[in-house]
């Protein structure tokens, strides 16, 4: 099994949501990012250190009986400007402000911060100072959430 599907098989065993996987210093260094499913058996709230542990602990385990070698692994929260990859990810979050930067630019632009209004078949209507965007999501690069700030 290749590691990107024993990961999300892991992942999503125990209940979660595999946001990302960074392999780094020649694939030694294992970083894995997870989160909550959309009304998943965690409860409410964000990624705490227990869900950390708990993943961290049963990925140990896994790599180590599939023979995957690395030196260190660490589980954490994608963070407040959570990464958005799939398209389940844009549809998830839709109402939220995200910034895109695009592979090839949509109206003369490749950097576009907005609010996310609809995803289906593979295109996202963003809400821009200018109006409505339809931008496709193969042409997107990159893709976070921009965390709301409240005091």
């Amino acid at each position: 099994m290749e590691l990107q599907g024993l990961l999300e098989a892991t992942v999503g065993g125990l209940g979660y949501e595999l946001v990302d996987v960074e392999l780094s210093n020649r694939g030694r260094m294992l970083r894995i990012f997870i989160d909550k499913t959309a009304g998943g058996p965690q409860g409410a709230g964000g990624i705490t250190v227990d869900d950390c542990a708990r993943v961290s602990n049963q990925l140990a385990r896994v790599l180590e009986v599939e023979d995957i070698d690395y030196d260190r692994l660490e589980v954490s929260s994608p963070g407040l400007d959570r990464p958005l990859k799939k398209e389940a990810d844009f549809a998830r979050f839709a109402g939220e402000q995200a910034r895109l930067t695009l592979r090839v630019p949509v109206e003369g632009r490749r950097n576009f911060t907005g609010v996310m209004r609809a995803v289906a078949l593979g295109k996202l209507q963003l809400e821009v100072e200018g109006g409505m965007v339809s931008i496709d999501l193969a042409n997107v690069d990159k893709a976070r959430l921009v965390p709301k700030i409240e005091f």
